[in-house]
C-alpha cells in the first residue's frame, strides 16, 4: 500500500478556488507555533494584521502604496512568463527606470508638469525595456539563457545606481546619505486624502487593463501564447519567434521601470540606496501565484501589500525581529505555492497495483 500522484486530467474552478484559501489558512496554522513561540498570541497578532492594513484610511492608503509597485513588476513579470521566458530581472529594471526618471527631473530643466511627468514616464519606460531587451536579444539571436542574463544584470543596475547617489548625484546638502536632491514640484505625481497614495495606484490599474486587453484581445497576445506553448509550431505557422521574443522581454522590463518612475515621482521624490526593497524579486512570486494573468496580479499584489504593511505592524507593535516577520511571509508565500500541486494533481492510495 502506497501513496501515489496522478496528474488530474481537469481541475474545477471550484478547487481552483478553494485551494489557495486553504493555503492560506494552513500557512496562518503553522505561522501560529512561530508567534506563540516568540511569546505572541497569534490570533491578536493577526487581527493587528488586518487592522493595521486596512482598518484605517492611513492603512489601507499604506496597503495600497506598498501594492503599486507590485503590480507594475508583476505585470511586467508575467508578460514575459505568458511566453516561458523567464525575466528574473524586475528588480534591476525598477532601479533603471527610476533612474532614468530621475535624470529627467534633476537635469531637465523643465517647468511644465505634465511635460515633466511624460518624459520621466517615457525614460523609464524606454530605460527598463532596454535593460530588458538586452537579454531578450541574446536569447533570440544566439539562445543565451534570459534567467542568468536577467539576474545578473539586477546586480548591475543596483549598484550603478548606488554609485551615482554615493557620487556624482549625491546631494550635498543631504547630510552625506546616498540620495540626490529633491526633486521639484512639476516632477511629483499628484498625493490623495492627505496620505501617500498617489497617481501611480490608478496608472498600475490602467496598465494591468491595457496588459489584458491586449492579452486577450489581440492577434499578438495569441501569438505570444502560442509561442511560449509549442515555438515548433509557431515557426511553422510563419511568425516570427526571435522579434516577438526581443519585444517581450523589453516591454516586460518597460513595464517594470515604470514602477521605478512611480516610487520616485510619487513616493521618494529623489533617487536614493534601496529605492525597492525587493519589489522585482516578490514580482517573480505575484506572476506566478497569479497564474499570468493581468487581474490575477492585481489581486496577488494587494494581498502582498496587506502582508508587507501587517509584517511592520508585528516588527513595530510585537517588537518581533525582522527575520521573523521575513519568515512569517515566506511561510505563507511557501503554501500558497505549494498549492498549486494539489491543482495539478491528486493523491491517491495503491493497494496491490489498484486504487484502493
Amino acid at each position: 500500500m502506497k501513496l501515489v500522484t496522478e496528474r488530474r486530467e481537469i481541475s474545477s474552478p471550484l478547487l481552483r478556488f478553494l485551494t489557495p484559501i486553504g493555503s492560506i489558512a494552513v500557512a496562518l496554522f503553522v505561522a501560529g507555533f512561530l508567534l506563540l513561540a516568540s511569546g505572541v498570541d497569534p490570533l491578536a497578532a493577526y487581527k493587528d494584521i488586518i487592522v493595521e492594513s486596512l482598518g484605517s484610511m492611513y492603512g489601507l492608503s499604506e496597503t495600497l502604496v506598498k501594492t503599486t509597485p507590485l503590480i507594475f513588476a508583476g505585470l511586467g513579470v508575467s508578460l514575459a512568463f505568458r511566453m516561458q521566458i523567464w525575466n528574473i530581472g524586475a528588480e534591476g529594471q525598477i532601479y533603471i527606470g527610476a533612474m532614468a526618471a530621475s535624470g529627467v527631473a534633476l537635469f531637465s530643466g523643465i517647468d511644465n508638469h505634465w511635460l515633466m511627468l511624460l518624459l520621466m514616464f517615457t525614460a523609464a519606460f524606454i530605460a527598463g525595456g532596454s535593460w530588458a531587451g538586452v537579454a531578450g536579444f541574446l536569447r533570440a539571436r544566439w539562445q543565451v539563457n534570459e534567467v542568468i542574463v536577467t539576474l545578473l544584470m539586477n546586480y548591475i543596475a543596483i549598484l550603478f545606481v548606488d554609485y551615482l547617489v554615493y557620487g556624482p548625484w549625491k546631494d550635498p546638502k543631504g547630510f552625506n546619505f546616498p540620495l540626490t536632491a529633491q526633486f521639484t514640484d512639476s516632477a511629483r505625481l499628484a498625493e490623495y486624502f492627505d496620505t501617500r497614495l498617489h497617481s501611480g495606484f490608478f496608472l498600475a490599474l490602467f496598465v494591468a487593463l491595457v496588459l489584458y486587453l491586449f492579452m486577450e484581445r489581440t492577434v499578438w497576445g495569441y501569438q505570444i501564447k502560442v509561442i511560449g506553448s509549442n515555438p515548433k509550431a509557431a515557426q511553422y505557422a510563419g511568425m516570427k519567434t526571435g522579434t516577438t521574443i526581443f519585444m517581450v522581454l523589453f516591454l516586460s522590463g518597460a513595464i517594470a521601470g515604470v514602477a521605478g518612475f512611480s516610487e520616485v515621482a510619487g513616493l521618494q521624490h529623489r533617487l536614493q540606496h534601496g529605492i525597492s526593497p525587493g519589489y522585482g524579486y516578490t514580482a517573480i512570486i505575484i506572476a506566478w501565484l497569479a497564474k499570468r494573468s493581468a487581474i490575477g496580479v492585481v489581486i496577488v499584489s494587494f494581498l502582498m501589500g496587506v502582508l508587507l504593511v501587517g509584517g511592520d505592524s508585528l516588527q513595530i507593535y510585537w517588537q518581533l525581529p525582522i527575520a521573523l516577520v521575513y519568515a512569517f511571509q515566506g511561510l505563507i508565500l511557501f503554501f500558497l505555492l505549494a498549492s498549486d500541486f494539489f491543482v495539478q494533481y491528486r493523491i491517491k492510495l495503491v493497494k496491490g497495483g489498484k486504487y484502493a
